[in-house]
C-alpha cells in the first residue's frame, strides 16, 4: 500500500524569525538570525557568535501555564511552540487538557541531534555530585531522555498514533519527515507531526567549537559569519530552534477541506559506510550522489525537473564538494538555483533539517528562492556554478519542484522532494 503524502501545516521557531509569517518575511529580505553571544566570549570559545531563536520564554508564557513550563527546557520549549504552531496551521482546534479524546490516527517523529544536554549539565551533573540529588526535582528524566520532546508534545496535543524520537545528526529532521511519510504511505496513520528541535547551549557547542569546524573569523560581524560556498567561509555557526511540519495522507487532507503547503513527492535515506573518503565527520560522495539518485527515483522525475535546490551547505570546506555532488547526483551541468538557509539562521543541528524543510516548502508554495547571503566570493572550485546562487531575492511563479538534503555526521544522508500543490 502507498498512499500520497502532503504537508498541511508547519510551524518552526528560528533565529530570525519565530513564526510562519515572519519566518518567510526573513527569508525573502535575507534577514540574518546571527547574534554575538557575550557568554562564549567570557568562555574563551574561538566563536562568539551563533544563532538563537528570540523572545521564546515570553512566547512560551503566551502558549503554556506555569506547571507546564516548569518541566521544559530549552529544547522543549522550542519544539512545543513548533508544534502548536503546525497543529493550527493543519486547520486542527488545540485539545482541551480536560477533554479525554485522543487522535488515535495522529503521531509524531520528532528528532534532536544531542538532546537535554544542557539539563544535564546545568543540573544533573552539579547535584547529583554535590549529594543533592533529592533536588533533581521530577522532571529531570523528561528534559534529559532524548524522545522528551516527542513525548510532550505527544501529550500537549492528545496524539495515540506512534509518538517517537529519531536522531541522526544533521539528517534528524530530514529523517524525521521521511519516516513520518512513509508511516502514512503504509496506512499505518492518517497525519503524523515530524521534524527536529534542538537546544540554545553553551554545552552543545563547546565541543564543535574545540574541534575547529565553528567560525572564528567574524565575531565582530556576527550577521556575515555564516558563508557557505564562500571563498572566506571559515567553519559553520551553531544554531538552535525547532521546525516542524504535518505530514498527512491526501486522503485525509482532502476528506478535511485543509489547505495544503505542498506533497511530499519523494526522499532518499542512506550510509556511506565511512568509505571513500567518509568517516564520522565528512561524507562519502559517493553516498551523497547515490542519495540524491534515490529521491529522483523515489519521485519517479529526473534531474532535469529540480527546480531548485536547498543544500546542506553549512559554510565549512566540504560546501565546494556538496555542490559537484549536486551535479553529479541530478546529472546536469548546470544547476538549478541553490541556496543555503544556515547562510541567515547557522547550523541547527538536530533541528536544521526541519527548519530548512520550512524554508524549501515555503520556497516552493510561494514560488521564490530566497537568497544565499555572504557568498560573493564564490568559492573558485566551483565558480562554474556561480550564476545557480541567487545572491537576492529571485521570483520564480513557476517553480514545481524543490530538493532539500542533510549530511550529516556519521556520514548519514538524507534527501526531500517537495512538488508545489496545484489541487
Amino acid at each position: 500500500m502507498s498512499r500520497r503524502v502532503v504537508v498541511t501545516g508547519m510551524g518552526v521557531v528560528a533565529p530570525n524569525a519565530t513564526n510562519l509569517k515572519s519566518f518567510e518575511q526573513a527569508l525573502r529580505e535575507g534577514k540574518s538570525g546571527l547574534r554575538f553571544i557575550e557568554e562564549l566570549a567570557e568562555l574563551k570559545f574561538g566563536c562568539h557568535v551563533a544563532g538563537v531563536p528570540q523572545n521564546v520564554d515570553a512566547l512560551c508564557e503566551e502558549y503554556f501555564d506555569e506547571d507546564a513550563l516548569m518541566a521544559m527546557n530549552s529544547s522543549h520549549r522550542m519544539g512545543c511552540l513548533a508544534a502548536v504552531d503546525a497543529w493550527t496551521d493543519a486547520g486542527l482546534e488545540r485539545p482541551d487538557p480536560k477533554d479525554d479524546t485522543v487522535h488515535w490516527d495522529t503521531g509524531a517523529v520528532i528528532g534532536t541531534g544531542v538532546g537535554g544536554l544542557d539539563t544535564a549539565c546545568e543540573k544533573v551533573g552539579p547535584l547529583t555530585d554535590a549529594k543533592k540529588v533529592r533536588r533533581l526535582g521530577s522532571t529531570t528524566v523528561e528534559q534529559v531522555m532524548g524522545s522528551g520532546v516527542a513525548a510532550r508534545v505527544g501529550g500537549l496535543l492528545a496524539l495515540g498514533n506512534q509518538v517517537t524520537a529519531n536522531s541522526s545528526a544533521c539528517s534528524t529532521g530530514n529523517e524525521a519527515i521521511i519516516m513520518g511519510a512513509e508511516r502514512i504511505q503504509s496506512g499505518k496513520a492518517e497525519r503524523m507531526l515530524c521534524g527536529g528541535v534542538e537546544g540554545a547551549t553553551k554545552y552543545i557547542w563547546s565541543g564543535f567549537d574545540a574541534m575547529r569546524v565553528l567560525c572564528r573569523t567574524h565575531n565582530d560581524r556576527p550577521e556575515e559569519a555564516s558563508r557557505p560556498m564562500s571563498a572566506s567561509a571559515a567553519g559553520f555557526i551553531p544554531g538552535s530552534g525547532g521546525g516542524l511540519v504535518m505530514v498527512e495522507s491526501l486522503e485525509s487532507a482532502e476528506a478535511r477541506g485543509a489547505r495544503i503547503h505542498a506533497e511530499i513527492l519523494g526522499s532518499g535515506l542512506n550510509c556511506g559506510g565511512h568509505r571513500t573518503g567518509g568517516s564520522m565527520t565528512a561524507p562519502n560522495p559517493d553516498s551523497v550522489q547515490r542519495c540524491i539518485k534515490l529521491a529522483l527515483e523515489d519521485a519517479g522525475i529526473s534531474g532535469e525537473e529540480i527546480d531548485a535546490i536547498n543544500g546542506h551547505l553549512t559554510a565549512t570546506g566540504a560546501d565546494k564538494t556538496e555542490v559537484n555532488n549536486w551535479s553529479k547526483g541530478l546529472e546536469r551541468e548546470t544547476l538549478p538555483w541553490i541556496c543555503s538557509t544556515k547562510s541567515m539562521i547557522g547550523h541547527g543541528l538536530g533541528a536544521a533539517g526541519a527548519i530548512e524543510s520550512v524554508a524549501a516548502i515555503l520556497m516552493v508554495s510561494k514560488g521564490f528562492v530566497h537568497p544565499s547571503i555572504n557568498c560573493e566570493d564564490v568559492h573558485p572550485e566551483i565558480e562554474r556554478f556561480a550564476d545557480s546562487i541567487p545572491h537576492k531575492l529571485v521570483e520564480m511563479p513557476e517553480m514545481k519542484t524543490i530538493i532539500k538534503a542533510g549530511f550529516g555526521f556519521g556520514d548519514v544522508n538524507s534527501c526531500l522532494i517537495f512538488r508545489k500543490w496545484e489541487g
